[in-house]
């Protein structure tokens, strides 16, 4: 099996290029890829030659536009990357036969409640970004490919830059330490979903394979915890490994999203109900704590 894969230094790219490795010939490229290939979202007619010139038998789309406060101002280059651009890959697999993996995000919903989202709720974005994902996920729709849509939430990785790592050094540098804890989440590993997406395309390419498989999936760790909660987490955590902080867990303040404004909407409810995923590809999803604990001690 021949697997296309964009945005392999992202994130979840970069683990992906390790889950999918067994799976079959791995072609993983970046935005700035020197084989002569395209791996620039950015550029949707570099895409179709590359998706043509490859032929692969599965497109693994890793790579968008996530500068969630910087897309209020590049609202023509964020709907290009996260919603005209999937579309492209979505309608070259269609004609290729091939399936194509996709990921979304909490941010297509409003955020309101306190409930689960399941897939089949009502969208309605409250930010640049969230509407050129949503569109990216209508676009894959209308394409008429075979295609996992996986929704997922507050991803964080040992690679990279993440919320763990700022708290770590805020609360190295500063004396006091304020985190929003109202809006709810399951903070979610790359690994984890990299690992998922694996398990997935296993089933959806394997012998018992049928088209009812494609369509859209909510993947999130279990549990739930708000961003002071996943701040209090990480410093206890490391304070128990003996790294020296200023703050600590239970000095960290808990205030409003009002009293931390930024550019784009951030949805107070980003709970996803993962029981389709779980019913559908026979997983079963591990708690966020398991996860961040295994990032920590990769990282202290």
């Amino acid at each position: 099996m021949k697997i296309l894969l964009l945005g392999k230094n992202g994130q979840v790219g970069w683990e992906l290029q390790r889950a999918l490795a067994p799976l079959g010939e791995v072609i993983a490229l970046d935005r700035k890829s020197a084989s002569g290939l395209c791996g620039d979202l950015a550029d949707l007619d570099g895409l179709v030659a590359t998706v043509r010139q490859l032929a692969p038998d599965l497109i693994v789309n890793a790579a968008a536009y996530t500068a969630v406060d910087l897309a209020e101002s590049e609202q023509s280059l964020a709907a290009r990357i996260n919603a005209e651009a999937p579309g492209v890959l979505a309608r070259e697999a269609s004609a290729l036969g091939a399936w194509l993996i996709h990921y979304s995000t909490d941010y297509v919903f409003d955020g309101s409640g306190q409930s689960r989202w399941q897939e089949d709720a009502a969208t309605c974005p409250l930010s640049t970004y969230g509407r050129s994902k949503l569109d990216g996920e209508l676009a894959i729709r209308a394409s008429g490919a075979l295609a996992v849509v996986l929704r997922t939430s507050w991803v964080y990785a040992a690679r990279g830059h993440n919320f763990a790592k700022t708290m770590l050094r805020l609360a190295a540098e500063r004396e006091a330490l304020n985190v929003v804890a109202d809006q709810f989440g399951a903070p979610t590993g790359a690994e984890l979903i990299a690992d998922v997406t694996a398990h997935i395309v296993r089933q959806i390419t394997g012998p018992s394979a049928t088209d009812s498989l494609a369509g859209t999936y909510h993947l999130a760790a279990a549990g739930e915890t708000s961003w002071h909660g996943f701040a209090q987490f990480v410093l206890a955590h490391a304070r128990h490994k003996g790294v020296p902080l200023k703050v600590a867990a239970e000095q960290i303040g808990a205030i409003s999203t009002e009293a931390y404004p930024v550019p784009a909407s951030r949805p107070r409810n980003s709970r996803l109900d993962v029981g389709k995923l779980e019913a559908t590809f026979k997983l079963k999803m591990p708690l966020w704590q398991q996860g961040v604990q295994r990032m920590l001690d990769e990282i202290l």
